[in-house]
């Protein structure tokens, strides 16, 4: 009896050990991930957020991701390599396979440009998704078009958005936003991982947003590596953006080619270039958009009544869980003193995501909207 009274306690703790570790176990509802390669079961992702990857590396002696706090990868009973994530934000990631310490793409992924090349990412399904599927509306179109820069002496590259009814409307003109992408991330990044396509043809159709033109263009001239961003100049892609960029939008698109028709917003990078340019630029632009890109402060603003004149919007969004450690002052309070002062400003913060495509999605979902009102 006291040998049993002795085994009971450690009996109970396995229990309950066993119990926390099945309690732990992901959720079996996996369903392949919409960013997979035609065809491709893998990656999987279930209702928690988990992505589960089958990598088929015979010889390999480890395999991994580099998702922190991701599962051990251990061999299945077909000899490919298992392994889960924990739980992740809703949205687009970017992620490399680790095969014996290498770091390389998943084949079963599609790739997407990010940290300064190609590679893999996997979509976790949201479930406000719909502001950026593909839906059965009238359809935008995604131009890529190239112009010469006189200051760069080169070929740049640029995607331009035509909305809905653009080529039947022959007399119409429409306003322009330039959308500038993040930093390690180039002209792909708002058409392909921020869906800027879809969002505003969706938007048009439920006559959310005014129609109108978003040019995305590469926005550095100089092949800065990664960690020297402090060693950004960003004089010489102001030029090509003021001095080059707009005059040929203006001479190739039906444009409204004035200031009070024409917007500039970025993530990032994109949101510090914005800031930078608009506010030497008042007579060019006059709605300003910063998403996760440091916020404009009373104090940034030299002559605050022609910002008054000239200005018509300051946006500024963040993700939830970046909020708190944002150079620039607290964008909250930065808005708010923006108000007080009679400029018309907006603070938005997307819900449980971080400095990621998810936060960036919803930030030009709401920032759209409100542009060039009539």
């Amino acid at each position: 009896m006291k040998k049993l009274l002795r085994i009971l306690p450690f009996a109970a703790a396995l229990w309950a050990l066993l119990a926390l570790a099945q309690t732990n176990e992901p959720a079996n509802d996996w369903k392949p991930a919409p960013s997979n390669q035609p065809g491709k079961e893998y990656p999987k992702v279930n209702s928690e957020g988990r992505v589960k990857f089958r990598i088929v590396a015979t010889n390999a002696q480890s395999v991994g991701v580099t998702f922190r706090d991701s599962s051990p990868f251990a061999k299945g009973e077909d000899g490919a390599w298992y392994g889960f994530t924990r739980p992740l934000d809703e949205g687009f990631h970017y992620y490399s396979i680790k095969i014996d310490g290498a770091e390389v793409p998943d084949p079963s992924s599609r790739m997407f440009f990010g940290a300064q090349r190609w590679g893999s990412a996997v979509e976790v399904p949201a479930k406000d998704a719909e502001f950026y599927a593909v839906m059965n509306v009238p359809q935008g179109q995604l131009r890529e078009l190239f112009f010469y820069s006189k200051s760069s002496d080169s070929m740049r590259r640029a995607f331009v958005y035509t909305p809905p009814g653009y080529d039947q409307s022959p007399d119409k003109r429409y306003p322009v936003l330039y959308l500038q992408h993040g930093w390690g991330e180039n002209e792909y990044g708002w058409g392909v991982q921020g869906h800027a396509r879809e969002i505003m043809d969706n938007l048009i159709a439920e006559n959310k947003a005014r129609p109108f033109i978003i040019v995305m263009v590469y926005g550095m001239t100089n092949d800065t590596q990664p960690g020297g961003l402090r060693n950004f100049d960003i004089g010489p892609f102001e030029t090509v953006l003021i001095q080059e960029l707009i005059p040929f939008i203006d001479s190739n698109f039906r444009t409204l080619s004035d200031q009070l028709h024409r917007a500039m917003a970025g993530l990032s990078m994109g949101g510090m270039e914005t800031k930078t340019i608009t506010l030497k630029h008042l007579d060019t632009f006059s709605h300003i958009g910063l998403f996760s890109g440091g916020s404009i402060a009373v104090t940034n603003i030299t002559d605050l009544v022609a910002f008054k004149a000239s200005n018509k919007l300051v946006f500024v969004s963040y993700g939830s869980r970046e909020l708190g450690n944002n150079r620039g002052g607290d964008p909250k309070a930065n808005v708010e003193a923006l108000e007080a002062a009679g400029i018309n400003s907006r603070f938005y913060v997307s819900p449980d995501t971080a400095h990621e495509w998810q936060s960036w999605r919803r930030s030009l979902h709401e920032f759209a909207p409100l542009l060039f009102k009539r």
